[in-house]
């Protein structure tokens, strides 16, 4: 399947249904590849690679925390347990561009790893999770955005 994008960039209603439900063949083991080589690459990208660096010292276990996280996204299942906007929200060196890259990268290896409809379901959640996140630490939805200037409780306002 598909999607035809709106003006917005954003799946319409009658193709967001179809890749927010849950695929039949996304399970634990499919989400543990994407995330596998998703943070390969992240870790030999240029412009994220060396923020991850400095924020993640135990790569296999920030791996399996990361899966864990997709799998309740995804397949609902339980067992995350974390605060994705407090970690997010202490890293100040995080950018607008950072969160474009990682995107970028992200719908690359859910499209290389999984199969149309699993890759759409999997971008989806990671373009509303990013856009929450950049709201959440006061940084606009894209680099090409003006910021707002609206304050955000308990972020430092950045440069």
């Amino acid at each position: 399947m598909t999607a035809t994008r709106c003006r917005t960039g954003h799946a319409p209603a009658a193709t967001y249904h179809a890749f927010m439900t849950h695929a039949p063949s996304l399970d634990e083991a499919a989400i543990a590849t994407l995330v596998d080589c998703f943070y390969d690459k992240v870790r030999m990208d240029s412009l994220i690679g060396p923020v991850f660096d400095v924020a993640v010292r135990d790569w296999p276990g920030h791996k399996r925390l990361l899966t864990s996280f997709w799998c309740s996204v995804a397949l609902r299942s339980p067992g995350y347990h974390g605060h994705p906007m407090a970690v997010h929200r202490s890293l100040p060196s995080i950018r607008g561009e950072h969160f474009e890259r990682w995107l970028g990268l992200w719908r690359e290896t859910a499209r290389e790893r999984l199969g149309e409809p699993e890759a759409l379901q999997m971008i989806g959640y990671a373009e509303r999770i990013g856009r929450s996140l950049r709201m959440g630490m006061g940084l606009p939805e894209s680099d090409r955005s003006r910021p707002l200037g609206i304050p955000v409780i308990g972020v430092q306002q950045r440069a």
